[in-house]
């Protein structure tokens, strides 16, 4: 069985602590203790796993094409990654369509690659025994950003309709238990349990949020991108499945990754 990163494990312990010992301390306190254990969990990304391997699949020729992603634009040229991230999602005229990086890299799968698109998304989230292939791509591509700072777009008509798009997501109730996007992330101050809720309806929160996915989660042992991020959101808010790469999903990145617009970014981070 393979061990764990000793990192992980001893930010592991000090969650553990944290859980059961912190029923007399203030919230100032707790608040404190909770950065010390993401400080903690820094310290040795399992996330470079996933870099290392998304780089390989980059470069390696792949489908039924027998070729690789090198000649794939991702909005600043072909081939061209360095940065690219923190630019998407954007409006590409090949496909007359507002792409996040998940959606582009289906369609160089497909257009280049010569993959089916059934094919290219059989497996977009990894699971227990599996990776997923598409998440080492975006580990990749979106490692090649750090220290970029977020400079998203809204120059052409579809950019800002997605964005706008996006906006009403967000706000939008429904479901089972009247939820919306802003429920959580709408307020100052909220957490559930250990996690902390950032309000993304202020620019601080927004950047400092927005600018660490993807992540390693440690409660999962996977590396989670931006669009499973969403879809777990939908699942839990008991809403309709988001389908992977939809016109949803875009518009609701677009509108988070804008906000966060000016700083730097700083993934693929680790989280819990």
């Amino acid at each position: 069985m393979t061990r764990p990163h000793k990192p992980v494990v001893a930010a592991l312990l000090f969650a553990a602590g944290l859980l059961f010992g912190t029923g007399a301390h203030s919230q100032d306190s707790t608040a404190k203790a909770l950065q010390e254990y993401r400080d903690a969990l820094q310290d040795g990304n399992p996330a470079e796993l996933w870099e290392i391997k998304g780089e390989d699949m980059w470069q390696q020729p792949r489908g039924p094409n027998k070729v690789s992603m090198e000649k794939c634009d991702l909005g600043l040229g072909p081939g061209v990654v360095k940065g690219a991230y923190a630019r998407l999602p954007k409006y590409f005229k090949d496909t007359d369509r507002v792409d996040d990086l998940e959606s582009r890299l289906v369609h160089c799968m497909v257009s280049l690659q010569g993959y089916t698109r059934a094919e290219a998304t059989r497996r977009v989230f990894g699971g227990p025994g599996a990776a997923a292939d598409m998440e080492a791509l975006v580990a990749y591509v979106s490692s090649q950003s750090k220290g970029v700072k977020m400079n998203v777009a809204l120059a052409h008509p579809r950019e800002r309709e997605a964005y706008q798009m996006g906006q009403k997501l967000f706000y939008y109730r429904g479901g089972p238990h009247d939820f919306a996007c802003a429920t959580c992330h709408g307020e100052d101050n909220k957490r559930i349990r250990l996690q902390d809720l950032p309000n993304l309806t202020s620019k601080k929160d927004a950047q400092r949020a927005y600018t660490t996915w993807p992540a390693y989660r440690v409660s999962q042992g996977e590396l989670r991108s931006f669009q499973w991020r969403l879809y777990d959101c939908f699942r839990q808010q008991r809403f309709p499945e988001l389908l992977f790469g939809s016109d949803a999903s875009v518009a609701l990145t677009m509108f988070l990754a804008r906000n966060a617009n000016g700083a730097a970014f700083a993934a693929p981070a680790i989280k819990r």
